[in-house]
């Protein structure tokens, strides 16, 4: 299959932030007085948006009271956290790779916009994406919007569209948006659980990336 445009999840796929996000939420729960979920519980919501993550983690809370947990997780993921946060092993040769191969590039993403520049000004990533898209500014997964407008904006058609991801959000985004999906199966959900979603492929590694899309491909 030929695709033009390749949209990665971040979190689990790009970048190993699982330590660092599930931390977080659990410290902002205890900052709140609530017992924290288990850390196979939070990392079980990695992937939705923060709204979205406190509502699957807290249904019995109020609004008012999960929106003093997503600030306590914010600041905790922001200021107090000094878990690493680093790429996964090849993830900046491949995303060259694909580069001199004029494929585009984007990123759709639980995190909120200030998130995500953040970890792109970090590693250095920020002019390796055409176009990239937030859980603040469009549907939070498995909601279609942010690949429909990723699509939209950079002019290409769901079959011409692959996004990659670690969990089942992504694939359920990728279905739901028309598009593509391919499976990464060292991130947060199992692989069982991603292939139940009929990806393409479930890959071990990003750098099995080139070589899926071009047999005899090197980076």
């Amino acid at each position: 299959m030929k695709f033009k445009l390749i949209v990665f999840d971040w979190d689990g796929t790009l970048m190993d932030s699982e330590a660092r996000i599930v931390d977080s939420i659990r410290s902002a729960f205890a900052d709140v007085g609530e017992p924290p979920p288990s850390r196979q519980v939070a990392r079980n919501v990695i992937g939705l948006g923060l709204d979205e993550a406190m509502a699957v983690l807290w249904p019995e809370g109020g609004e008012r009271q999960r929106s003093r947990v997503v600030e306590r997780y914010r600041h905790h993921f922001f200021r107090a956290n000094d878990q690493p946060s680093d790429l996964f092993p090849g993830a900046l040769e491949v995303l060259d790779w694909l580069q001199a191969r004029g494929y585009l590039l984007g990123v759709a993403t639980g995190k909120s916009r200030r998130g995500l520049e953040a970890v792109l000004e970090d590693t250095g990533l920020k002019h390796r994406f055409h176009a990239t898209r937030c859980a603040d500014e469009a549907g939070s997964k498995p909601h279609p919007e942010m690949l429909r407008q990723l699509m939209a904006e950079l002019g290409v058609r769901p079959g011409d569209t692959l996004m990659v991801g670690d969990t089942e959000y992504d694939m359920e985004l990728a279905h739901n948006a028309g598009a593509s999906a391919l499976a990464v199966c060292y991130g947060v959900h199992e692989p069982e659980r991603l292939l139940r979603h009929r990806p393409l492929d479930c890959l071990a590694s990003l750098t099995e990336i080139p070589r899926w899309l071009e047999p005899g491909a090197r980076i």
